[in-house]
């Protein structure tokens, strides 16, 4: 649907542009990627307004999206997959509250998390040159280095969240 939508107003721009220096391709994809975050932005907003954790998902869309950024991770196969599930789960660890302890626990293994796995798929995201991949690693540990410090729930399982991504379940290395 939203891979749909974007090509449509992709075609839209072409017909009314046809000079434009992209291609239908590439403007339906760098649409398709807009509306997708977009809509889980306001799709996980509207929901954050009937849970009262609005405050919550802003850190955890803010945090996940940086560490996101710099460290790659998976992508599912569908745009509305994407925005239901990340909807969906950010919606569901705003309700949860973790001590000190549990912060710290979860900080290690994102950090850990980060150290072996990260960048993961980088370049499926980015134009950002393989030898360049070290400094986001250490980007990757500077963020989740600041949740030891702030001792946030929310930006921890952002955190937490997002170095899970970057675990490859089937197929191992590329």
């Amino acid at each position: 649907m939203i891979d749909k939508a974007a090509l449509y107003i992709a075609t839209g721009i072409k017909r009314r542009i046809p000079n434009h220096p992209a291609s239908v391709n590439v403007l339906a994809f760098s649409l398709g990627f807009v509306i997708n975050t977009l809509s889980i932005i306001i799709l996980s907003l509207l929901i954050s307004l009937f849970t009262k954790r609005t405050d919550e998902i802003t850190v955890l869309l803010i945090a996940f999206a940086l560490l996101r950024q710099v460290s790659g991770g998976f992508h599912l196969n569908s745009g509305v997959k994407c925005v239901l599930f990340t909807s969906t789960i950010f919606t569901l660890v705003s309700l949860f509250q973790l001590n000190e302890v549990g912060i710290l626990i979860l900080n290690i293994i994102s950090m850990i998390l980060i150290l072996i796995y990260a960048p993961t798929d980088i370049e499926k995201q980015s134009r950002i040159k393989r030898k360049y991949y070290p400094l986001l690693k250490i980007i990757s540990v500077i963020l989740i280095s600041t949740s030891f410090f702030i001792s946030s729930s929310s930006l921890a399982l952002a955190f937490f969240l997002q170095s899970l991504t970057l675990i490859r379940l089937k197929g191992g290395d590329k």
